[in-house]
């Protein structure tokens, strides 16, 4: 299996999972991988992190699928799933074949956190061996979307 990129899929600053205030994120549940606390732009664009399916798409948090099965979830905010949408626009639908970098999502990470809740965003390899998985950025380094991110094995 060749190596997978993952990109940013939004502008932000590098957190590591462990600080993720969502204990399933933190403990890397899910996968292992990175967050992103999002510059809190107006109508910020959250694109495919990799190209892909979208296997799962809901206004807060969505799946990639690769070709090759490996899959990324990004999650946008912690707790967003209360917010029903409000504040989200989709760009895509479930079953969509996108490209790394597409636009998926807008959305307003200042109205999450004025809201109180986090804007942050995990972006983890979904039931990824936790060594397949090699950050390429370190914690509080700023990046762009679209940047590369992970290096999935």
């Amino acid at each position: 299996m060749t190596t997978l990129t993952v990109l940013a899929p939004v502008t932000g600053q590098v957190l590591g999972l462990p600080e993720v205030p969502d204990p399933v994120f933190s403990a890397a549940l899910v996968g292992p991988g990175v967050a992103l606390d999002p510059d809190h732009e107006p109508r910020s664009q959250v694109i495919a992190p990799i190209a892909g399916t979208i296997l799962k798409l809901h206004p807060h948090a969505f799946v990639v699928q690769h070709d090759d099965g490996r899959a990324v979830l990004v999650h946008l905010g912690i707790d967003t799933v209360e917010l029903g949408g409000t504040g989200f626009l989709l760009h895509a639908a479930e079953g969509d074949v996108v490209a790394a970098g597409q636009v998926i999502v807008t959305w307003e990470p200042a109205d999450v956190a004025a809201g109180g809740r986090s804007p942050v965003c995990p972006v983890v390899g979904l039931e990824a061996p936790v060594d397949a998985i090699t950050p390429l950025v370190q914690p509080g380094d700023t990046v762009s979307a679209g940047a590369p991110l992970l290096s999935w094995a």
